[in-house]
């Protein structure tokens, strides 16, 4: 039997945390002075965000491993001050050998980076050295670019392919992921002007809502999966694989659009010595593409609400797991859209590749193959397609606070796969893969404030900060909501910000305003502290029918738990105590509980919530 029980709690303090005003930084207050965001969560009166409109001919060389391009991006001004110089933006120049980055790589990975050929604004040439050019650069404009006002910028470049594949390169000789393969230009927002970070592959990503046409040449033979509408395909493949490729946009089915056998053959595609493939995106952060002349290639889709989706798979032939992958994918796009987090999936399409880097891009994965645990192999395609959500249908700023995605795709992974293994398996592998990785190291770096920036932590602090620590603090505020209020407040968060550029003020005042409720206490405990779970059992007596247990929350952090209590005639009953209970004191509470039977022991297990000390969660009575 398990009983849901909120806190009833006796001689804990009765000062009661009024609702507390949380820090923030001097130029994100500056931003809601100036009313581009407000305290209700929303986007401000005077919000903006800029645009580009992106159109890009690209060409991949599968003999020299040389990507290169031409693009002309309309740029708009929409802030109200002028510019004097754009931020370009070009992730890729981390291959270069002199780029900072997080670590040590392989000679595999080097490169020299980006050359840029032209570089013209508004028709007026300007002279670019890119030789010494990082990951981002700013160019000085001879004419400033009004508030208001559009620019026309035009590049022409090339940079090689990587022979190490990770978030991009070469997967193999003949398989190619390209991505962040076009110069761009760089946020230029709010609360901090041009973003100038620089990429050092660790802390992922910060793009605007740009609108992307391109053209990709790719070499006989070969196939291009990407972002966005295959606009062309009667232009691109020979007639057999056109009729499965437009059978599957219409099919509940998995189909094998063309076998690797298929693909060497040189008849999937139209016989031309290159092949131009379009796509095109609108309001999207990013755009990518693969291409492979060997890869498997199944397709199917899944109807939502308001639209049928593509879901497609390029892989390895034999590999296990990518086999099942469009399977996986359907039921992905279905239950994100209907239940956590109850949105539609955004998009037309979803692509997955057999690559190596576990890693999301808008409307496309890139993932390792675990031919040898299917469960681990589909928990990854959950987690790089919950990314669909944040950062992608929220702009996030992945490269200064990554909690604000890699949390939530954490937490929507967990969620989805109690679905698909059972609520016991799901905890253990959450346990096991997320929470003990942390509560079993207590070096101080690891337990700084969620808040912190996220350039700001290296190591393992990064990841506990960005993927543990937040999505536990998530878990916990449903918890303490409940799932109807916590899903209302959640979507009134994602209602204000999809396709804007939240920060985690406007997710705490959205939270605040959607839940009816302020919450700042919480928010305040979870994300501005050093805390860390560690609850003690300082006492436990028995009078006539109540029991007392008194609690010393150690760690600090406001977790929900279970007080499991041991009669004596060897029954057991479980108390549900929700992160309410440290609302008015989160130090201690002195828990009241009203039974009929004498108790022989009490527990407390905080489940996924591990505790640092769980030796002293026990006392006997």
């Amino acid at each position: 039997m398990k009983r849901f029980l909120y806190a009833l709690t006796v001689a804990v303090s009765m000062q009661q945390i009024s609702a507390q005003e949380l820090y923030m930084p001097r130029n994100i207050k500056k931003a809601y002075e100036k009313g581009t965001r407000d305290i209700s969560g929303a986007p401000g009166k005077n919000y903006w965000q800029n645009k580009g409109i992106y159109n890009v001919d690209v060409k991949v060389d599968a003999v020299s491993k040389t990507v290169s391009g031409k693009e002309t991006i309309s740029y708009s001004n929409n802030s109200p001050g002028e510019l004097k110089e754009l931020a370009i933006r070009f992730v890729n120049n981390l291959h270069k050998p002199q780029s900072p980055r997080s670590g040590t790589v392989s000679k595999d990975f080097l490169s020299s980076g980006l050359h840029i050929k032209s570089f013209i604004v508004n028709g007026e040439k300007y002279t670019v050295n890119s030789d010494d050019w990082g990951t981002v650069e700013k160019v000085k404009l001879n004419k400033p670019l009004k508030a208001g006002a559009r620019a026309e910028v035009k590049i022409e470049w090339d940079y090689p392919l990587s022979v190490q594949s990770g978030r991009e390169g070469q997967i193999d000789p003949e398989t190619f992921y390209v991505a962040y393969s076009f110069p761009r230009i760089s946020v230029y927002d709010d609360y901090n002007g041009w973003d100038m970070l620089p990429h050092s592959d660790r802390q992922e990503f910060y793009n605007d809502f740009n609108d992307y046409n391109f053209a990709i040449t790719a070499p006989k033979n070969f196939v291009v999966w990407a972002t966005g509408d295959f606009l062309n395909p009667d232009a691109v493949l020979q007639p057999e694989y056109l009729k499965r490729y437009k059978s599957s946009l219409k099919s509940d089915k998995i189909l094998h659009i063309a076998s690797e056998q298929e693909m060497k053959s040189g008849k999937v595609t139209k016989p031309n010595k290159w092949n131009v493939w379009k796509f095109k995106a609108s309001h999207i952060t990013d755009f990518c593409f693969a291409l492979s002349n060997h890869y498997a290639w199944d397709a199917s889709s899944v109807q939502l609400k308001t639209k049928r989706a593509s879901v497609q798979a390029a892989y390895k032939a034999g590999a296990k797991d990518f086999e099942q992958y469009v399977g996986w994918m359907r039921y992905n796009l279905d239950w994100f859209s209907k239940k956590w987090p109850g949105v539609e999936y955004p998009y037309n399409v979803m692509t997955a590749v057999q690559g190596y880097a576990d890693m999301e891009y808008p409307m496309m994965i890139n993932d390792t193959s675990i031919p040898d645990d299917l469960r681990d192999a589909r928990l990854t395609a959950d987690h790089e397609i919950a990314h669909t959500y944040f950062p992608f249908y929220m702009g996030i700023n992945e490269t200064r606070y990554a909690f604000m995605d890699e949390g939530w795709a954490t937490t929507l992974e967990y969620l989805i796969g109690i679905d698909e293994n059972g609520e016991a398996p799901a905890k253990e592998f959450y346990k096991n893969f997320r929470v003990k990785k942390w509560i079993n190291d207590p070096s101080a770096e690891q337990d700084q404030p969620i808040i912190t920036m996220s350039t700001q932590v290296s190591g393992a602090g990064y990841g506990n900060n960005s993927y543990v620590k937040a999505s536990l603090s998530y878990l916990a505020l449903k918890d303490y909501l409940g799932d109807d209020l916590f899903k209302k407040a959640l979507l009134h968060y994602m209602d204000n910000w999809n396709g804007k550029h939240p920060v985690p003020w406007d997710y705490f005042n959205s939270m605040n305003t959607g839940s009816g409720k302020n919450l700042n206490w919480f928010f305040q405990n979870w994300f501005y502290t050093n805390n860390y779970i560690d609850l003690k059992i300082t006492g436990a007596s028995q009078l006539n029918d109540l029991l007392t247990v008194n609690i010393d929350n150690v760690g600090g952090f406001a977790i929900p738990f279970d007080a499991v209590l041991n009669y004596e005639d060897g029954s057991v009953e479980k108390l549900h105590f929700s992160p309410s209970l440290w609302e008015k004191d989160q130090k201690h509470a002195d828990l009241a509980v009203p039974i009929k039977k004498k108790v022989k022991s009490v527990t407390l297990d905080g489940d996924i919530f591990m505790d640092y000390t769980p030796e002293n969660n026990t006392k006997s009575l």
